[in-house]
């Protein structure tokens, strides 16, 4: 009766583990087939790159539709060894491996230049843009300039005209422009001989502003010897004796230089 006993029971024990195993091998299974299948979902998510180089820009799209990329024509280049209309480089490189609907961009051979660029002087940007599409070009970037004339005119372009060896069609333009009223330089006008009111009056009308008048004293022309006078002596100015009390005597800026909207002006004054 002991030994059926024990022989019941060894089989129950035996069944457990039995269970306990099957049960860490579908788990095993289970997780080797998840990462399978992970790294099947992954890797089955990347392509490489094909080499496009030479095909027509349609022959270079369905190439790369069919492996699950997108073409994206970036650029167009004149070239004089590889024909009009075939692909003259790419991005990435081909055998680079992506991912699925990577974009490929690429770059359109133009063949050798066959247009003259043209004289696009005095022309507006508008006429510009047409008369370079009908050409076949391109309007690239555009520029101003402030610069005396009509505004609104090409006053300088690249490439230049009749430019040859050119890398691609497009034309880059500078355009004039009125100059700002802000910004814009003029005269410095004579302030000296005025009164400080008219001075205050003339350089108010001009935008400018005095911020300092200082006296100074007039040297009269008996005040010294002659027999005292030595070389080294400093001059008076040939107006100094002429002008009188509360007239400008001097200037900074000087009249004739160059001076912008709301520049300081500083006066010395005759006291």
């Amino acid at each position: 009766m002991m030994v059926r006993i024990r022989i019941v029971k060894w089989r129950a024990i035996r069944r457990f583990f039995n269970l306990v195993l099957g049960g860490l091998a579908m788990i095993a299974v289970a997780m080797v087939s998840a990462f399978l299948a992970m790294r099947l979902a992954i890797h089955g998510r990347e392509v490489k790159v094909p080499d496009l180089a030479h095909m027509t820009i349609s022959e270079a799209s369905r190439k790369a539709s069919s492996m699950g990329l997108r073409l994206q024509l970036e650029n167009k280049f004149y070239s004089p060894s590889t024909p009009s209309g075939q692909v003259l480089a790419q991005f990435p490189a081909a055998g680079t491996t992506v991912r699925r609907q990577w974009p490929v961009r690429v770059t359109e051979s133009l063949g050798t230049q066959q247009v003259s660029v043209p004289d696009l002087s005095g022309q507006g940007e508008r006429s510009v843009a047409i008369n370079l599409k009908r050409l076949g070009l391109e309007l690239g970037t555009v520029g101003h300039i402030t610069s005396p004339g009509p505004e609104g005119v090409v006053v300088a372009q690249t490439p230049p005209p009749n430019a040859q060896g050119i890398d691609r069609p497009r034309v880059s333009v500078l355009l004039s422009q009125a100059e700002d009223p802000e910004t814009a330089g003029f005269v410095m006008p004579s302030l000296v001989g005025l009164t400080v009111t008219g001075a205050f009056a003339r350089t108010g009308a001009a935008g400018l502003r005095i911020v300092s008048a200082e006296d100074v004293t007039p040297i009269a022309a008996s005040a010294t010897p002659a027999a005292s006078v030595t070389p080294a002596a400093t001059p008076a100015p040939p107006t100094a004796v002429a002008l009188g009390p509360g007239i400008v005597a001097a200037q900074s800026p000087l009249a004739g230089h160059r001076v912008m909207k709301g520049e300081q002006v500083r006066l010395s004054v005759m006291h």
